[in-house]
């Protein structure tokens, strides 16, 4: 029996790939085009449908206030990592990048290699949050907004406020 147009376009549509260039670029808006070449690049890979970006690198500066260990240590248990209650400079990274069929939010998953102890790995779910900021969701309602901006041709991500997401609902942590 023959198909519609519309059914047959279906059928031969690959899968929508997001990136998180494309995630970027669209919550970036102009500033995109102020980046550097070479992070241009970076994040104009895009992962075809199951498979993963592999990137590692050295995170120079890993810091943590007194009530960020304390927020850490509280949900440990349930989200696994995802905050770590220590400081650390010049370790390790890896970070997969991967995107699932139809799910518009980008998931990496990194593995902090901190001087002196065992590797912490943990997933994170990020999706845009309009103009300049994203939302990276690491586990049972636990997410940051962070702000993405441009400077001097390089991106910057600063984080702005945690909270829990219960039942659809942000409830921001103070003081975080």
């Amino acid at each position: 029996m023959p198909q519609s147009g519309d059914a047959m376009h279906q059928m031969t549509q690959p899968d929508v790939v997001t990136s998180e260039g494309e995630l970027f670029r669209r919550v970036l808006g102009d500033q995109w085009r102020k980046l550097h070449p070479d992070i241009q690049h970076r994040f104009g890979r895009n992962p075809q449908v199951g498979h993963r970006l592999h990137y590692t690198g050295t995170l120079w500066e890993l810091s943590c206030s007194r009530l960020g260990r304390l927020l850490a240590w509280a949900t440990q248990p349930i989200v696994r990592g995802a905050l770590i209650p220590a400081t650390d400079h010049d370790f390790p990274v890896d970070i997969e990048v991967y995107s699932r069929p139809g799910d518009p939010a980008i998931f990496k998953q990194r593995t902090y290699r901190l001087n002196g102890r065992k590797p912490v790995m943990f997933t994170s779910r990020m999706v845009a949050l309009g103009t300049d900021r994203v939302i990276e969701y690491v586990g049972a309602g636990l997410g940051m907004v962070l702000k993405l901006s441009v400077d001097d041709g390089n991106l910057h991500f600063t984080s702005e406020r945690y909270f829990f997401q219960i039942f659809g609902t942000r409830i921001p942590l103070p003081g975080c």
